[in-house]
C-alpha cells in the first residue's frame, strides 16, 4: 500500500510539472507552436491581430489578407522617429535577410501611426532604404486606429512645441508582431531581441506549420 502512494504521489508531480511547462511556455497542450512561444498573451494569441484596411506605399488599399499572404513581421511606428523606429525595424530587415538565406521567406510590415506626415511616397522611401521587400502601410487616421486597436498597440502624439506644430514626436508601443497567413498572429517581438534570435524563433514557427 505504501509502495502505492508513493507510485501515486510521484505520478501527481510529474503531471503538475507537465501543468507548469505548458503554462510557463504560453501554450495549451494542443498548441502546435507551444514549443516556440517565449511570450504568453493573456487570454491566449487570438486576442492580437485582426482584420484592418489600410493604404499601400504605392497608393493601393489593401486588407490584411492582402498584406499577410505570407508569413510577415509587423512593426508600428513612424518614419519621423528619431531612433527607435529606425533601429527596429532595421532589426527587422536583418532577421528576414537572415530566414532568406534560409531559404524562408518572410514580409517585414511597417504600419505608420503617423498618416498625417506619412504618405504614400514618404512610407516608400523610408522601406526601399532598409529592404527592398519590406512594405509600408498608412491610410485614414480612422484606418490606422483600428490596425492599432486589432493588435493592441499604443500610441499618442506629444504636444508640439509653439510655432513647430509640424516637428512633434509620439509616443508608441515599441512590439513586433509575427503573423501567419493560416493562423493570424503567433508571437511578439521585444525591442532587445537581436536579429539572430528572432529569426531562430521565426523559423521555429515556420518549421511547426
Amino acid at each position: 500500500m505504501t509502495r502505492l502512494i508513493a507510485i501515486a504521489a510521484a505520478v501527481i508531480v510529474v503531471v503538475g510539472l507537465g501543468a507548469m511547462y505548458l503554462l510557463y511556455a504560453g501554450g495549451k497542450p494542443d498548441d502546435q507552436f507551444a514549443q516556440c512561444r517565449a511570450s504568453n498573451v493573456a487570454g491566449g494569441a487570438g486576442q492580437i491581430g485582426g482584420p484592418f484596411t489600410l493604404v499601400s506605399e504605392t497608393g493601393e488599399t489593401v486588407t490584411d489578407k492582402e498584406v499577410i499572404d505570407q508569413p510577415a513581421l509587423i512593426y508600428f511606428g513612424y518614419t519621423f522617429c528619431p531612433d527607435v523606429c529606425p533601429l527596429d525595424n532595421a532589426r527587422n530587415a536583418d532577421a528576414v535577410q537572415l530566414l532568406e538565406s534560409r531559404g524562408s521567406i518572410v514580409k517585414p510590415v511597417f504600419i505608420s501611426i503617423d498618416p498625417k506626415r506619412d504618405t504614400p511616397e514618404v512610407m516608400a522611401e523610408f522601406t526601399n532604404y532598409l529592404h527592398p521587400r519590406m512594405l509600408g502601410l498608412t491610410g485614414s487616421e480612422k484606418q490606422v486606429r483600428a490596425a492599432s486597436q486589432a493588435y493592441r498597440t499604443f500610441y499618442q502624439a506629444q504636444k508640439p512645441t509653439e510655432g513647430e506644430e509640424d516637428f512633434y514626436l509620439m509616443d508608441h508601443s515599441t512590439m513586433t508582431y509575427l503573423s501567419l497567413p493560416e493562423h493570424g498572429f503567433v508571437e511578439f517581438f521585444r525591442r532587445d531581441v537581436t536579429a539572430e534570435e528572432m529569426a531562430e524563433r521565426v523559423q521555429c514557427f515556420l518549421d511547426a506549420r
